[in-house]
């Protein structure tokens, strides 16, 4: 589907918009958008791939020479794709074809050494600092709730870091896009931290959310502008503001940022800019790839989203490691689907965790395409209430009644695909083996994924859900009978993986979307819980906060105080969506004087 300008023909808006509508709503399956389409190819046996640019694939030949001369000590791989060309590549490919490599090829440390510092520039210098225009040490209103002197100045502290991870785009990558493999974006960016030195799609929800509650609503709005770009520019939004992320987007929360600083600022334009990209991205999860038929037992059709990367080769940022574990694969296809189940769990946000394992103990059955997630769908039902509610409040009428009638399809879909009575939470929903996506899948209890996570309780978040108080009570009591509830806030799973997204960790944006679900209730008991949890959660980044002088990606829920582990890289600081949650926290529930602030 081509970009489409608001400010055109009104009467032509409003035919574009019913032609949308017919494809959305319709039953059958509908096909990739224009600008999808228009830049895939297919592998032999017809599977979507986004093809890769030169440059990405030259610096993932680097990538392997450096792991080869270096070896897997410290090493991380997404450092050499994110190096930029001080030259043309043609140039720096030929002298790297002439260094001198050993039978394994390996090169001197020396030589490769030398040939990086003379033809690249390091990774993240294509990223300069921006002084954010609205930042000011201390604002008006500022948390208005904290009254513990402490609390109020560590608060501080966090808001003041958004200085630090606050960047723009260098000159040279909007003049010279061919020697990065950073993307160009319009306006100054917020970067999570650490290794992750771009902009990342979902986790920009939750640092959106925390420069709400520092008031600083144009960072707020330039992120929102520089994910549509994005989204203008490839059809969907990326994983990350980077050339090797394009086949691929993350957890759909657009719409939910959109909302989230209109209901501060009020801004009407923002929502009529938004509102066309808005309806593209619907589109594109609800296109032939991401949508699956499920009947239920009264013969009922629902129609569900999965998780679907457009790739089926090693992830360019990991690539050295996706190889060993494709090793394990015998033929072509085998690596090629694995690939994907790789690239598609990214897409999820839950890179890696034992959710997305046939067998749990085997890393290699990553099976991502072949589930039906509670949490995406829960995403992709607020973007339809979102949708509407914004449509709205620019008076296309006809387009919030068509997307609210589209919440109430998912509605029932939830109720009869996810939901599991006996157990009180939603539940992940496994595919048949070898089945094609086109075909109509009947429902089967047993293929409900019965383990515990997080996500089983995530759809709390969305008021469809949260305003039906007996419902809202089922599943807390649920989640405290779950494992789940831990001294320093919700575990991931119950399972110790050694993957990131699994026991012990906990993560900023589920405690967040729990949390914030059950005190939207109108059921005390939940309520309460609620604030538990978050004191819970701000105590341990306090702690952890004043014994590293950092805030940490994720956390370790059984310890108070102590930050995260496990996955594929060493754990992070910065950190974007940790900052934000803490923030949001504290302004919502804020920190009694008398309270203490230390583990108990």
């Amino acid at each position: 589907m081509a970009s489409f300008h608001y400010h055109t023909n009104r009467e032509k808006h409003f035919l574009f918009l019913f032609s949308v509508f017919f494809l959305l709503l319709s039953p059958a399956p509908m096909s990739t958008t224009h600008s999808l389409s228009a830049t895939l190819s297919s592998n032999e046996d017809s599977e979507p791939v986004v093809p890769t640019n030169p440059l990405v694939t030259f610096l993932e030949r680097v990538q392997k020479t450096a792991l080869q001369t270096y070896g897997n000590s410290n090493f991380d791989p997404k450092n050499y794709v994110d190096l930029s060309l001080k030259s043309n590549l043609s140039t720096t490919v030929e002298e790297f074809d002439e260094l001198s490599k050993t039978a394994n090829g390996s090169v001197s440390v020396k030589d490769l050494e030398g040939f990086i510092g003379k033809y690249f520039k390091g990774a993240g210098e294509d990223l300069v600092y921006a002084e954010p225009v609205d930042f000011v040490p201390e604002p008006h209103g500022f948390l208005p709730k904290v009254d513990n002197p402490e609390v109020r100045a560590w608060a501080l502290e966090v808001h003041a870091l958004w200085k630090n991870l606050s960047r723009k785009v260098s000159s040279s990558v909007h003049h010279h896009p061919e020697l990065h493999t950073l993307l160009p974006l319009p306006r100054p960016v917020m970067i999570p931290g650490s290794r992750f030195r771009e902009v990342y799609y979902w986790d920009s929800y939750w640092v959106i959310r925390g420069l709400l509650a520092s008031k600083m609503y144009e960072t707020a709005k330039a992120i929102v502008t520089n994910l549509i770009s994005l989204l203008d520019a490839y059809g969907h939004v990326l994983n990350g503001a980077r050339a090797y992320y394009t086949n691929r987007s993350q957890p759909p929360l657009l719409s939910a940022m959109v909302y989230e600083i209109y209901n501060r600022t009020g801004d009407v334009e923002l929502v009529r800019k938004s509102l066309p990209p808005l309806l593209k991205e619907y589109k594109f999860w609800n296109s032939e790839i991401h949508k699956l038929i499920i009947r239920d037992a009264e013969q009922g059709n629902h129609s569900l989203n999965r998780y679907y990367a457009m790739w089926n080769k090693p992830r360019p940022e990991s690539s050295t490691i996706d190889e060993e574990f494709a090793s394990n694969f015998l033929n072509v296809s085998e690596k090629q689907q694995f690939y994907r189940e790789l690239a598609s769990t990214a897409e999820s946000g839950w890179d890696f965790s034992t959710r997305w394992m046939r067998n749990s103990s085997e890393f290699t059955t990553l099976a991502a395409t072949t589930i039906l997630p509670v949490d995406l769908n829960m995403f992709i039902l607020r973007m339809e209430l979102d949708i509407a509610f914004l449509a709205k409040v620019v008076g296309e009428n006809t387009v919030a009644e068509d997307f609210l009638r589209a919440s109430q399809t998912r509605e029932k879909a939830f109720n009869s695909v996810f939901w599991n009575e006996k157990m009180g939470q939603w539940l992940d929903y496994w595919l048949n083996n070898g089945v094609e996506c086109e075909e109509l899948q009947i429902w089967e209890a047993q293929n409900q994924n019965q383990n515990m996570f997080a996500s089983n309780f995530v759809p709390l978040w969305i008021d469809l859900f949260n305003s039906d108080t007996p419902l809202v009570e089922k599943v807390m009591r649920s989640l405290q009978s779950s494992g789940l509830l831990c001294a320093a806030g919700i575990a991931t799973s119950l399972t110790n993986s050694g993957q990131q997204w699994d026991f012990p960790n906990g993560w900023a944006p589920l405690q967040h979307m729990i949390v914030e679900g059950l005190s939207r209730s109108a059921s005390t008991e939940a309520r309460t819980l609620a604030e538990d949890i978050a004191e819970r959660w701000i105590r341990t980044n306090y702690v952890a906060y004043k014994k590293t002088g950092a805030m940490h990606e994720k956390y370790n829920v059984e310890k108070c105080g102590e930050y995260g582990g496990g996955g594929e890289y060493i754990p992070q600081t910065g950190f974007g969506w940790s900052n934000g949650v803490v923030l949001a926290f504290l302004e919502e529930f804020g920190w009694p004087k008398d309270k203490k602030i230390d583990c108990n």
